[in-house]
């Protein structure tokens, strides 16, 4: 039988906590959140390794450094609503759940949105709801919100999105930079996004999240 339990404790001791993240709710939220049960069957044995981990079609679960010092630097509140753009197959939301009032998670692969759903239910995450939508369209119907988080890179991040965050709101998400990246944050003060860097970290590039005329893979 795999101790995935342990292993969850492992993740946080040696790739959460001495990565500066020392908030009590998100370091509970690891070590309750299943991880193996929203990574591809397949790869449940690499669920808690470090590393983005490969959903297929180009897309990954963000490595737990990553998701950790990016839900660290949010500071997501007991309050929030809050947008999860690119939820993958769930992972995302259900930290996010465990930390907001409510997350409405955005997947455009049908499969995956439907897997999300399902495997959310499963651990109970009865505050998280997956929309299948395109994901620089984001759900502007349940805005606006208070935190919104990109769970993959962007070369921009596009004016639509951005409306749906709440006056006072706060954004995060992984800026492409050839193989390099960024993690910022924006705030969003009197109508406009002003960004601040968070940390280093990289991913693929989310569709729809290119530059105008670039072709991403």
């Amino acid at each position: 039988m795999n101790d995935f339990a342990a292993r969850r404790t492992t993740m946080v001791d040696t790739q959460v906590r001495p990565n500066d993240v020392t908030k009590f709710p998100i370091i509970a939220a690891m070590l309750d959140v299943r991880r193996e049960v929203f990574v591809p069957s397949a790869r449940r044995e690499a669920a808690y390794v470090g590393g983005n981990l490969d959903l297929g079609a180009g897309r990954v679960m963000l490595e737990p450094r990553t998701q950790a010092k990016m839900l660290d630097a949010l500071d997501i509140q007991p309050g929030d609503l809050v947008l999860d753009i690119g939820c993958g197959l769930g992972y995302s939301a259900a930290l996010i759940a465990r930390l907001a009032d409510a997350v409405i998670a955005v997947e455009e692969d049908p499969e995956l949105a439907a897997q999300a759903q399902a495997r959310l239910s499963e651990v109970g995450a009865d505050n998280a709801v997956v929309i299948e939508a395109p994901l620089a369209d984001g759900a502007a119907r349940h805005g606006p919100y208070d935190a919104i988080v990109i769970e993959g890179a962007v070369e921009v991040v596009p004016d639509a999105l951005l409306a749906q965050l709440k006056e006072g709101g706060r954004i995060a998400c992984l800026f492409s930079d050839g193989a390099l990246g960024a993690c910022r944050i924006g705030l969003k003060i009197d109508g406009a996004v002003t960004w601040r860097l968070a940390f280093a970290a990289a991913a693929p590039v989310l569709p729809g999240f290119g530059k105008p005329g670039g072709f991403v893979f």
